[in-house]
Formats: C-alpha cells, sequence, structure tokens
C-alpha cells in the first residue's frame, strides 16, 4: 500500500523569492525526472542522460520569467525537500489572456503515487480561478507513458493529440496530448 504524503505547496511569483537552495532542488528534480524516462525534457536539452549544467540554464530562465499577473512557480515539498513543482501561465495573445497554461508538471520518482502531483494541479487550479481569474487551463503531454489518465482521473479532458509529433529516440515517436480544464 502506498502512503499519501501531505506536501507543504507554496507559490512563488517573482525570481528574488526563489532561494539558491530551491533553484538547485528544482535543477535536481527536473534532472531525475528526465532520466527515469518523465515526459518533461525541454528543447534545449541534449539526448539523454541530462546533467545538471544541462538543466541549470533553463530553470533560469523559467525563473527570471516569474511575475504575479502572468507566471507562477508552485512547489510541493515534503519533510523539507522538494517533492515536485510546476509553472502556471498566463496566456499573452490578447485574445486567449483569460487561459492559462501549466507546464513542466514533475514529481520526484521517489514521491511519486504518493498525491504530490494531485495537491499540485488542484492548487494551480485553485490558483489559476482565484487570483489570476482565469477561465480555462491547458496542457500538453507525451502519450506513451499513461500520463493523460492522471490527468483525466482529476477532471482534465483530452481535446486533441497530433500522432507522432514527439521523436523521443530513432523508431519512438509519441503522441503530443492537447488538454483542457474549465475553472
Amino acid at each position: 500500500m502506498t502512503v499519501r504524503e501531505v506536501p507543504e505547496l507554496s507559490q512563488l511569483t517573482c525570481p528574488d523569492e526563489v532561494t539558491g537552495d530551491l533553484r538547485q532542488e528544482i535543477v535536481d528534480c527536473w534532472g531525475e525526472v528526465a532520466n527515469a524516462g518523465g515526459a518533461v525534457l525541454a528543447t534545449e536539452f541534449p539526448p539523454l542522460p541530462v546533467s545538471a549544467r544541462d538543466v541549470a540554464p533553463v530553470v533560469d530562465g523559467l525563473v527570471r520569467r516569474l511575475h504575479p499577473e502572468h507566471g507562477r512557480l508552485l512547489v510541493a515539498t515534503v519533510g523539507g525537500s522538494l517533492a515536485g513543482w510546476l509553472i502556471l501561465r498566463r496566456e499573452q495573445h490578447p485574445l486567449s489572456l483569460h487561459c492559462g497554461t501549466v507546464n513542466h508538471v514533475q514529481t520526484r520518482p521517489r514521491h511519486r503515487g504518493r498525491g504530490v502531483g494531485v495537491a499540485l494541479m488542484r492548487r494551480a487550479h485553485d490558483i489559476a480561478r482565484d487570483e489570476m481569474g482565469l477561465e480555462r487551463l491547458t496542457l500538453s503531454t507525451r502519450g506513451g507513458v499513461g500520463l493523460e489518465d492522471f490527468y483525466r482521473r482529476i477532471g482534465w479532458v483530452e481535446v486533441g493529440r497530433w500522432p507522432g509529433a514527439l521523436r523521443i529516440a530513432p523508431g519512438d515517436d509519441r503522441d503530443a496530448i492537447l488538454m483542457s480544464l474549465t475553472l
């Protein structure tokens, strides 16, 4: 039986709120998740395995774009250490200002199946609706790893697929699955 952990959730809305220790934990988490086969590779990354040197500049770019109006970092900690994180963004196009996107949803492998991802996604929902005034969230995920089932269980709806749009490796093409949640 899997024990449910009760993560402590917090959001950061400005770059100066991200401490050096938290930045390093996010870098380490992203490396662990990517190297364990997680669906969170960035276009800036080289082929697997990735190192902290590969991940750090991408994390720094995400942190620089934090802003209360359009970009927030949500983190989940368990026992004082990072268990998971995600980015919540407002769309910037004038026709889509009522929409947001969830990116980089990650749970450290040792915390998977214990409620951390669900807690992060529920908090993202509440922040998007109650604090950012958003009406819809979107995300995309990689097919072939079962993540669409996770998102469906917490209320998201699949709205489309791009068959074979993601080439993980030669001969390993996956669907990009587009999902939506009305707030």
